[in-house]
């Protein structure tokens, strides 16, 4: 069985190591991306089996990188993992199509498990 590929959308490289080492040890293909706009790029070739996106990006709002990666591919789950963690953008987050909002800081073992339950 082939394992499941998530795209990380992370612009911080210890929380996108630290987010990597755990998902690889639970079985997972991760692919990094320090910016949005390569993996927006990206899906319109390829679709992750889920996305863990960050809101506050250098290129572009998380918040739109998630409207247009939805456009593309209706059912990709998709999970933030930010620091913005005012009821306001949670809520935000989840009406335009996510699946899950996790502040940070986070669990990382957390975080993977709720990828895996997305995956479900």
């Amino acid at each position: 069985m082939q394992q499941p590929q998530v795209w990380l959308v992370e612009d911080e490289q210890g929380i996108a190591d630290t987010l990597i080492y755990t998902l690889q040890l639970e079985g997972f293909t991760v692919e990094l991306f320090a910016r949005g706009l390569p993996a927006l790029e990206k899906a319109r070739q390829q679709r992750p089996d889920a996305v863990i996106l960050d809101v506050g990006l250098p290129d572009i709002s998380g918040f739109e990188l998630c409207r247009q990666l939805l456009e593309r591919h209706p059912a990709l789950p998709i999970l933030f993992l930010t620091a913005r963690s005012d009821e306001v953008d949670r809520l935000l987050g989840l009406e335009i199509g996510a699946d899950d909002y996790v502040a940070k800081p986070f669990s990382p073992r957390e975080v993977s498990a709720r990828v895996r339950t997305l995956l479900r």
